[in-house]
């Protein structure tokens, strides 16, 4: 079974956005800001429930490029997407650099076909070993509860030898 890496997987972000609201983004389009001035840190946090410093971890990683004035970030209509991409194969279960291996791909001559090909395969690899996880955790959870009970039962047998 596939195990997520450490440093790969972390980056303490709480994710407040549903998927409905990250794939509908891709439903309509119009949504796009108007402006073109971009999106300062503060307000992508904001939108998409995530905290600064999931933000600058994003940076770091390379999944997002903001621009710099000073000492403000200014994130492009480009990042936010990207921002979008990755949250949602975070939601689905994939790593940070299994998110920008897919993402990358868009860049490649027909890559937006190629990248919803490629996302479509993966997904389905994803879906399996999460339903193959599901089953790991379910029988542990069963193992637990017939043991929490046998603990019980045994420290309620040991109390009325007394």
């Amino acid at each position: 079974m596939k195990q997520p890496v450490a440093s790969d997987s972390r980056d303490d972000t709480e994710l407040k956005i549903g998927i409905e609201d990250l794939l509908g983004y891709f439903a309509k389009r119009e949504e796009r800001d108007a402006s073109n001035e971009g999106f300062r840190i503060g307000d992508l946090a904001r939108e998409f429930g995530v905290s600064l410093r999931t933000l600058r971890f994003y940076e770091d990683r390379g999944l997002i490029s903001p621009e710099r004035r000073g000492t403000t970030r200014i994130y492009s209509r480009r990042d936010r997407m990207r921002l979008r991409l990755v949250l949602l194969a975070k939601l689905l279960g994939f790593s940070l650099t299994e998110a920008k291996q897919i993402i990358e791909i868009y860049h490649q001559p027909d890559g937006r076909t190629k990248q919803m090909e490629i996302a479509l395969e993966r997904m389905e690899e994803q879906r399996i070993l999460l339903l193959e996880q599901k089953r790991d955790l379910e029988e542990s959870l069963h193992a637990m509860d017939v043991t929490l009970e046998f603990v019980r039962d045994s420290l309620k047998a040991n109390a009325e030898s007394r």
